[in-house]
This record gives structure tokens, sequence and C-alpha cells, in this order.
């Protein structure tokens, strides 16, 4: 989704600012819902929360319904925007008594900014050098008592000792188609779009299990069918935008099938390694690991292994190929 895309979210009113209304992710909601009953009743902060998973599933919206459910004010800003200890410093003593602080791809703070952040956590506290060389000398400033939420796409990157600064940490899961077709249902009486059922279950059928991605179809599928179609979004229409995308009845892009295909053809369906695989089909690493990976894992296409990526047969069938067996090596083996 652009950038354009997303903050039209908040004025077409597709984000929701309230529990009630966020659909999917019900073990999380439930949980934060008595932690922030509890801090209420103590008229306290939230702990601070960490939000790991997928791009698109919801992090930034959760930690904007938590600030307007709590009725403060929340500051947004990114792990690569903080780029010095001192811009890190302005943005916490400009916030007020139980303000939210949210770190978006928290994972690529600076290390010398992090170590900034570990008493301001802890203590609410904010240790500050004045002066250089035998002169200078360290001063500490109080912070008012606030909560930080950090999001991240690759927990794994995120340091042991930050991450261990988090009271609440929460992973979020793809979504399910009915909880899709909701969310589209919803998201198209918002943009006043007329859509049958049919045609919501299509389009969330192939989104990935991913709301950023079901919005961003139900965009392209809208503008077909008043080139194409009546304006009216059906199932004939749904699919026919879809196909012409590339996007198959799993979700899967052109990009997915030639991840699938590279290592099934040029690998005998592994394992191969990321970096190989990064080079045989001019992807990033990042990217794989980030965009294609979570999802085809999910649906049980690809299989991580010490030795590394590797198809199992439903993902070969699906792309039209048959696996190749090492005769040498037991088949479950090769696909445990």
């Amino acid at each position: 989704m652009t950038e354009n895309e997303d903050n039209t979210l908040e004025f077409a009113g597709l984000r929701p600012r309230k529990f009630e209304n966020f659909i999917g992710q019900e073990p999380i909601i439930k949980s934060l819902k008595i932690h922030m009953d509890a801090a209420r009743s103590r008229g306290e902060s939230i702990e601070h929360l960490l939000f790991y998973g997928p791009p698109g599933l919801g992090k930034t919206t959760l930690a904007n319904i938590i600030a307007n459910e709590m009725g403060v004010s929340i500051k947004i800003t990114s792990g690569p925007a903080i780029e010095r200890p001192g811009d890190l410093a302005a943005i916490l003593t400009n916030l007020k008594e139980q303000d939210i602080l949210f770190i978006d791809e928290i994972h690529r703070l600076n290390k010398v900014v992090e170590e900034v952040l570990y008493p301001a956590m802890e203590d609410f506290g904010l240790d500050i050098v004045i002066g250089k060389g035998p002169s200078a000398r360290s001063i500490r400033l109080d912070l008012p008592k606030f909560t930080l939420i950090g999001a991240t796409t690759r927990i794994g990157l995120l340091s042991a000792p930050l991450r261990d600064r988090f009271g609440i940490v929460s992973r979020l899961e793809f979504y399910n188609p009915d909880e899709l077709k909701q969310i589209i249902i919803r998201a198209a009486q918002a943009l006043d779009i007329e859509i049958e059922d049919s045609g919501a279950s299509e389009i969330a059928k192939r989104a990935r299990g991913t709301p950023r991605i079901a919005i961003r179809f139900l965009r392209r599928v809208r503008d077909y069918t008043q080139v194409k179609g009546s304006g009216k979004i059906s199932l004939q229409i749904s699919k026919q935008c879809l196909d012409s995308m590339e996007v198959d009845e799993f979700g899967l892009d052109k990009v997915d099938r030639k991840y699938l295909i590279t290592i099934i053809d040029k690998f005998g369906g592994g394992p191969v390694g990321v970096e190989t695989l990064s080079a045989g089909i001019s992807e990033e690493v990042e990217t794989i690991e980030d965009v294609y990976e979570p999802y085809l894992m999910q649906i049980g296409f690809i299989e991580r292994t010490p030795r590394g990526r590797m198809v199992t047969p439903s993902a070969a069938s699906h792309v039209g190929r048959k696996l190749k067996t090492d005769k040498n090596i037991p088949q479950e083996r090769l696909f445990k």
C-alpha cells in the first residue's frame, strides 16, 4: 500500500478507533482490555507493549486504538527516523503523563539511541552528558510516566535487553477469510462502494490473510468495475480483476510463483540457502524473509530447515511441477 493510500485510511474511516470495531486478533484484544482496565483502575499508564508479526496486520491501528481508549495522546515515529540520542530526547521530553510513544520498525533503532532508551523505559529518566573531556558530567532528567509501544516485523533482530523491557509482547497472526470479508465489506461501505458478498469473499480469499492487502485489492477491483463492469463488485468482476493482476486463488502473485518454481526447477525442491535464492529470483533477502516467506509458510507451501528452504509437495502441485527427491535421502527427512 502506498503512503497516500495508508493515510487515506484515517480520513475514510477505514482504521477502527475502538476495540469494538476492530476485527480479528481476538486473544490479543482480550488481553489488552484486561491490562488497560487494570491500569485505569490504578490511575497509571499501561505497561510498555511490543507488537510483532508480518506487515499489514494492524500494529499501528492497535496502537492508535489503545491511545484512544486510554484517552491519551500518541506520538508516532519509526526506528530509522531517530538517528541520534538528541532526537529521542526531544521526543521524550515533549511527552505528557501517560502519553504513548509508538516506534514502528523498532528493531532498526540505532544502538546508541537504544542505550538511551533503557533508563527511559525502566526508570522514566533520561541521562544526558554535558561538556567534553575531564569536565564532562552526567545529569538525569525526569520524564513523565509514558507507555512505549514498539512494532517490528523482525523480532529476532531486536536486542535481548530491549525486548526484555517490554511488559507485554504480542504476536499478530494472519487473518482468516471470514475476518477479511468483514473488513472488506466495512471498508466498501466507508468508501461508498457497492459490493456483493461473493465479491467480498473472493477478494478476501486472495488477500494473503492481510487486511492491508485486502483493502488494496478492494481499491483495484473498484477501479476495474468502474471501467469494465457496472460499478458493482460481483464475484465475476473480482475474479477478472485479480486474475488480470496475476493473483491466483491462494493469493500468490508472480513473484511468489517464481520463488517456488525457482526452488523446484533449479534446486530440485531444496534445500537451498536464502542468499542463493535471493540471487536466483533477484529479490533482496529481507524482502524474501519479511514479505514472501511468512505467508508461504503459513499455507504450508515452504519449510525452513537448518539446511535451507524447501518446497512442499502441495506447493509443487499448485505450480504444476513435480518434486525430484534424492534417492540417498529418505523422503520423510526431506519434508519434515
